[in-house]
């Protein structure tokens, strides 16, 4: 047997992808690994799907509006907040998860805006899952005092691959592109475009200082998630902002 891939030839052989037969084959090591880490991914999704189940059911009963919030870093999702909460201020009953890999710098931000919130942190790991959002939820009602939610966001950790595969338990999923990160991101990660129902392409009071082709980004989008909403935001001066808040009202009362 190779020591190498364990793939049961006892001759020479190179290991590279040009090998004449599957580094991977049937009996070896490799291919024993190999099934291993599909089982163990699958597991880790099924116990996830589980959780978000259980996350959705608790919302539902609570009659709270759960929106997951996808973008890479420095996109804008901590601004888009802080600038929602102003608008829906005394209207609408807002709380926050703030997911990031290290800090609370993000929940006190919102926090200053008079806003429950609490930080999620991974330790490293670059996505939210559906225990950990599970756990944040409980901590978050515990400083409500009785007060009901109509919103919960929950602004995922800055990547746009990862927290793709993860259903939190969400009601609806957005995703932030902003104007400095280019206009080729949906195909460069459609799985984002594909399981989102909101685009907002953000930060476009930039736009005149990037080669940013707005109708290509809306049209490679649309290519793969027919049925995507998108919206064209600046925080900064506000555009956009009244057909964001119109949008979060028209979902949250239908």
């Amino acid at each position: 047997m190779c020591d190498v891939c364990g793939c049961g030839h006892s001759h020479d052989h190179s290991h590279d992808t040009k090998s004449p037969h599957p580094p991977f084959e049937k009996g070896g090591r490799g291919g024993i690994l190999q099934n291993k880490v599909v089982d163990v991914n699958q597991s880790l999704l099924k116990a996830n799907e589980d959780a978000a189940a259980g996350n959705r059911k608790h919302f539902d009963e609570d009659g709270i509006f759960a929106i997951n919030i996808i973008s890479s870093p420095g996109s804008g999702k901590t601004t888009l907040l802080e600038k929602t909460i102003d608008a829906l201020k005394g209207e609408i009953n807002i709380g926050v998860l703030e997911g990031d890999i290290e800090t609370d710098l993000d929940a006190e931000r919102i926090r200053k805006k008079g806003v429950p919130a609490v930080q999620l942190t991974t330790g490293g790991a670059c996505h939210l899952d559906s225990i950990l959002v599970h756990k944040g939820f409980h901590s978050l009602e515990h400083s409500l005092n009785g007060k009901r939610l109509d919103i919960l966001f929950i602004e995922n950790v800055g990547n746009l691959v990862c927290p793709s595969f993860f259903d939190l338990g969400e009601h609806l999923r957005v995703v932030l592109i902003s104007v400095p990160e280019g206009h080729d991101k949906p195909l460069k990660y459609p799985k984002a475009i594909k399981t989102a129902q909101l685009l907002i392409i953000s930060k476009t009071d930039l736009v005149q200082y990037f080669d940013f082709d707005m109708q290509k980004i809306k049209k490679d989008a649309l290519s793969l998630n027919p049925s995507l909403n998108i919206l064209e935001v600046s925080s900064k001066t506000g555009e956009g902002m009244d057909e964001w808040i119109k949008f979060l009202i028209h979902r949250l009362h239908r």
